[in-house]
């Protein structure tokens, strides 16, 4: 039985959205309310989401079709192999290739390519060629397991897509929604839920939770073909109790221990959340130096 408690949301930081003034003004029907400048995400329709994606995800597996996990950003690469291997399931992490589904025929031959390279290592092929051809070859499979290792075995298009961050991971859902392929993403406080069939309101950029999104998606895998499902604990006391007072109440327990909500929503606990957030910058074009005194003397 996999379970999800509202504690794990807390400690992971899932309820922190990004700063005010980079809102999506789209997200504002998740956001309960702001605090030190910072956009807080309603819990309770993140639980819900939660739920929903859950239950879809074993569904779909169910029924005979994959999943493929998707997230490019350096956060979210560890998490989405490790949980993608753990549940047998397809993954991208390192580039998404332009036409990975729109252009499928074309994937399957270089991932045939892969597979054939990966052959000759092993079949002594390579024992008959020059160090050079060796080494350009062992280029080549290196590049190819680099970008498509995660769908090396994937023989038709998924049944359903899960993405982090669907800002940045924007040409695979634009891809995803083109072949009709229902997509499960989180969404922070600054991406646009709209076009996404399953959105899970949540901080995409902290490590742990990217984690713990990731592998209730797995858990779902795993257990598609047995009849427990996802055991939510929201320890919220009465069931009327709303998001306000899990952000005030301060005396909220969960197996008899003391849960200091006000904890979560400091500037501190927000900077701890988004720690794991890096601002990948684009590689610098090579620098050309050109002596403009050479130039004009030569004219």
């Amino acid at each position: 039985m996999a379970v999800v408690t509202m504690k794990n949301l807390l400690e992971s930081g899932v309820h922190f959205g990004h700063q005010v003034k980079r809102w999506d003004p789209r997200m504002k029907k998740f956001i309960f309310a702001e605090r030190n400048g910072i956009h807080i995400i309603d819990l309770q329709k993140t639980i819900q989401a939660i739920k929903d994606s859950y239950e879809v995800v074993r569904k779909t597996v169910a029924a005979g079709k994959t999943v493929l996990f998707v997230g490019t950003k350096k956060q979210a690469q560890q998490a989405v192999q490790k949980e993608a291997e753990r549940c047998g399931m397809y993954y991208i992490n390192n580039r998404w290739l332009g036409g990975m589904l729109t252009n499928f025929v074309t994937i399957k031959k270089s991932l045939l390519r892969l597979k054939k390279l990966e052959k000759m290592e092993v079949d002594g092929t390579f024992e008959n060629l020059t160090k050079k051809e060796i080494a350009g070859l062992a280029k080549e499979r290196i590049k190819l397991q680099k970008n498509l290792g995660g769908i090396k075995e994937m023989k038709e298009l998924p049944g359903i897509m899960f993405v982090i961050d669907n800002r940045k991971e924007a040409i695979a859902v634009a891809e995803a929604k083109r072949m009709g392929i229902p997509i499960i993403a989180v969404v922070d406080t600054n991406c646009n839920p709209d076009g996404i069939d399953y959105p899970i309101p949540g901080n995409d950029d902290a490590i742990r939770a990217i984690t713990l999104f990731t592998s209730i998606i797995a858990n779902a895998v795993i257990e598609a073909d047995n009849e427990v499902g996802l055991k939510i604990i929201e320890t919220l006391g009465d069931e009327d109790e709303d998001m306000e007072s899990l952000l005030n109440d301060a005396s909220i327990k969960e197996e008899d221990m003391e849960i200091d909500i006000e904890k979560y929503t400091t500037e501190e606990a927000y900077r701890e959340a988004k720690k794991d957030e890096e601002v990948v910058e684009e590689e610098d074009e090579p620098q050309i130096q050109v002596d403009v005194d050479k130039v004009y003397n030569d004219e």
